[in-house]
């Protein structure tokens, strides 16, 4: 055959698009579509509440904020859009690419991407939004109604921010349009940010209760974790077990809040031990930090530290009760009014100690807590709790006087979580005591009168947690 004739026999490829059979036929015949924004009883009510805590903590400012879009992963692939954190604590809206505006008399609107129609090029053409490809999307009036929002098309943006504008903010890089204009106009988005921040440390009723659930399901994530300890031990490792922590975050909510760390053996000294690729042995304990996020977003952050077999070493129960005797301490300082950096201190305090009776820490107890002591820390370099909230270490953009050098208030939701890592190089500590990392972080919500400990149903001694270990397995 010659050459000529392969070439005659070669089938041409025609672009839909520009088809004029194919425009008019995919324009027609569409039956109706539900396209209702299914929201959180509460969810637009708490919104509008915070709106109107940043209006009033900044008159007269008029506010943009923007959603963000998903990282591109690769070419034509994305990662999974989750909306910034502080767009959602305004709107409970996760639409991507939609923007905020508050005017300075504290009246909001939310502009986003109007839907294309089947009559539209990007109905059919548009891999990335268009509805033919990823199915129906909210429209204008389905966000306005079930956020209580007024909400304009996108393209009204710049109309709407057009002049001077004393703060507005958008995620750099994500939204051109509203990138262009912060490039043009006065901002200050950090200062935005940190008083975004210091209101969200204080979580009001709703907020409260998003935080709850988020924990019950983590909890029912630990509980399937200890159930496939032999599945792990047989060969699937730790991977295995954040698989089985991960299905159980996406079927209760929208999916791990954070990096689940999932570390047994040697890497249980390793504070972000998120490789989770190793195996899994009998005799091992395993350090599981993991948190589900709700599908409003917010997330827990919990850690336990389990027998892979159901029974601790002597040498690992050891560090466990440590552990779990700094964690009581720094629980009983968690209380209005006091220093913040009090339950962190109590922590440290009753490990340096324990570290010292244990001898290996020569200096005295004044000197390793002092400005130039601290040797302690070599076994816990890491803080022992932050903010949790919408993102895992929340509120992070506040002053340190809001802080850190701040004072616990009622409403404000953290974790506790004091802990020990002899990594298993590490020739100051006993044979015996090497490669052994231990954590107890619980979840907690400060009231007038109590502290609220929302990991309560998971054990935190050693004998409670062989028994709830054991309990699991199958």
């Amino acid at each position: 055959m010659s050459d000529d004739a392969r070439t005659e026999e070669t089938p041409k490829s025609y672009r839909p698009i520009d088809a004029k059979g194919f425009r008019e036929f995919i324009s027609r015949g569409w039956g109706p579509v539900d396209r209702s924004v299914s929201v959180l009883e509460g969810l637009a009510e708490a919104a509008a509440e915070h709106r109107r805590k940043l209006a009033a903590a900044l008159p007269g400012r008029r506010i943009a904020l923007a959603a963000g879009r998903a990282p591109v992963r690769s070419n034509d692939t994305d990662y999974q859009f989750r909306a910034d954190s502080d767009f959602v604590w305004l709107t409970g809206c996760q639409a991507e690419g939609a923007v905020l505006v508050i005017s300075g008399d504290g009246d909001a609107t939310l502009y986003l991407r109007e839907t294309a129609g089947p009559d539209e090029a990007d109905f059919f053409a548009n891999a990335r939004d268009g509805e033919l490809w990823i199915g129906p999307v909210p429209g204008l009036k389905d966000w306005s109604d079930a956020l209580q929002i007024a909400c304009r098309p996108l393209e009204e943006l710049p109309a709407a921010v057009r002049g001077a504008v004393p703060f507005m903010l958008s995620v750099p890089g994500v939204e051109p349009m509203l990138d262009a204009l912060v490039r043009t106009s006065p901002t200050d988005g950090n200062a935005l940010r940190q008083t975004l921040a210091e209101l969200r440390r204080i979580k009001d009723d709703w907020e409260l209760d998003q935080l709850r659930d988020a924990v019950a399901a983590s909890v029912l994530a630990f509980g399937d974790v200890a159930s496939e300890l032999p599945e792990a031990i047989r060969g699937g490792g730790e991977r295995w077990l954040q698989g089985t922590f991960d299905r159980r975050a996406r079927t209760a909510g929208n999916g791990v809040g954070y990096a689940s760390i999932v570390a047994a053996g040697n890497h249980a000294p390793v504070l972000h031990w998120v490789r989770n690729d190793g195996p899994v042995n009998e005799g091992d304990v395993i350090l599981l930090d993991a948190g589900v996020e709700t599908r409003t977003l917010y997330t827990a952050d919990v850690t336990r530290t389990f027998p892979a077999t159901g029974e601790y070493t002597a040498a690992q129960r050891q560090v466990h009760d440590l552990v779990h005797k700094a964690q009581l301490a720094s629980l009983e300082a968690v209380k209005v009014g006091a220093p913040y950096r009090a339950f962190q201190y109590e922590a440290l305090r009753v490990l340096a100690e324990g570290l010292r009776d244990w001898g290996l820490l020569e200096a005295s107890i004044d000197e390793l807590l002092g400005p130039d002591g601290q040797q302690h820390r070599r076994y816990i370099v890491c803080g022992t709790g932050h903010y949790i909230g919408l993102d895992v270490h929340d509120c992070d953009a506040s002053r340190p006087e809001a802080y850190f050098a701040g004072t616990i208030e009622a409403g404000m939701a953290l974790a506790v979580e004091p802990g020990l890592y002899f990594h298993p190089n590490d020739e100051t500590v006993p044979p015996e005591l090497r490669g052994i990392g231990i954590r107890i972080e619980d979840n907690v919500v400060v009231h007038s009168d109590r502290l609220e400990i929302l990991t309560e149903d998971l054990p935190i001694t050693t004998d409670g947690l062989e028994q709830w270990t054991k309990s699991h397995l199958k």
